[in-house]
Formats: structure tokens, C-alpha cells, sequence
């Protein structure tokens, strides 16, 4: 399409933009992860992961100020003017352990399952916080559906399953 196009639709107020080059319908009902399906239509590659991630299982009452998107060590930082981004370089085996794709507003994102972000917040504690990560375990270890020896898997690939192993153990 045209930029003139594409500009003179946006002008009309038949499209909106949410992106850098990523625009949508302006009569379609608006989005309930507009941050979220940005990234992932922008760093496809890139898996949604910590504060993101616990916000999107509610496991935590923290509010994320940016996405937070996992990345293979070696990839390209992305570049993005919005939503801001908190990249964190994964291992090849702790990148791509963990994936479940979840449809949000139509759009496929990549985001870690519940069991591995809960792993991966003990393992980059000293980034977003232990609290954040004691309180992730809390309202995990109450949860239906909830699988101690993934979490114990994911723990050591991350190699934090020493560190977590002493907190699950006062949980039960």
C-alpha cells in the first residue's frame, strides 16, 4: 500500500495506529493487550516473559511499565519507539523451553507458560526483584493445574533449582 494511502486512511479516521507501521481497523472493539500484540506483531521471534508474563496469569500485582520479551542470545535488539521494552538474553535452552502460543485479540503471541516464568523470576531476581519473585511462588503454589516437578525442571535448566527448591519446600 502507498504511504499516501495508508496516511490519507488514517486522516479519515478509518484506521489507528498502534505501532510504528502497525496500524488496525478503527471500528473493530478496542484491544484489551494493545502492548502485547504490538510486540508480537513486531518481534515475532520474541517470547512475552517476567512481569508481562505474571501479569498476563495474574500472578502478581505488579504493573509491567514495558513489555518484558525474552530474546536467544545473538539476536538483534529490537527497535521500537513503543511500547518500551525490558529485553532479557536467554540461553538456546532456556529461551526456547516453556513456549505456549495464547491468542490475544486475534493476534498469536509467544509467552512463557505459568511454571517457567515463575523459574525465570528466581533466576533474574536481581533485576526485577526478589519480592516479585517470592510473590509470583506465593499465588502460584495455590493455583489449580500447577506442576511442581516443571517448575523444578524449568528451575534447572535456568540453574536456579537450588535457590527455589528452599522456598517451595517452606510452601508445603
Amino acid at each position: 500500500m502507498h504511504p499516501r494511502t495508508l496516511y490519507a486512511l488514517r486522516d479519515c479516521g478509518l484506521i489507528e495506529p498502534l505501532a510504528r507501521g502497525l496500524y488496525r481497523l478503527a471500528d473493530l472493539p478496542p484491544l484489551g493487550e494493545p502492548d502485547l500484540v504490538a510486540v508480537a506483531r513486531k518481534v515475532p521471534r520474541g517470547v512475552v516473559c517476567l512481569i508481562s508474563a505474571l501479569a498476563h496469569y495474574e500472578l502478581t500485582t505488579q504493573i509491567p511499565r514495558a513489555v518484558h520479551l525474552a530474546l536467544e542470545r545473538g539476536s538483534e535488539r529490537p527497535r521500537l519507539d513503543y511500547p518500551p521494552l525490558e529485553v532479557y538474553w536467554f540461553s538456546a535452552a532456556a529461551f526456547r523451553a516453556g513456549i505456549e502460543e495464547v491468542q490475544l485479540d486475534g493476534v498469536p503471541v509467544r509467552i512463557y507458560d505459568a511454571d517457567k516464568t515463575v523459574a525465570d523470576c528466581f533466576k533474574y531476581r536481581g533485576r526485577i526483584g526478589n519480592d516479585v519473585a517470592l510473590e509470583a511462588l506465593r499465588v502460584w503454589a495455590v493455583r489449580r493445574g500447577r506442576s511442581i516437578d516443571r517448575l523444578l525442571a524449568y528451575a534447572r535448566i535456568d540453574r536456579v533449582e537450588r535457590v527455589i527448591r528452599p522456598y517451595l519446600e517452606a510452601l508445603a
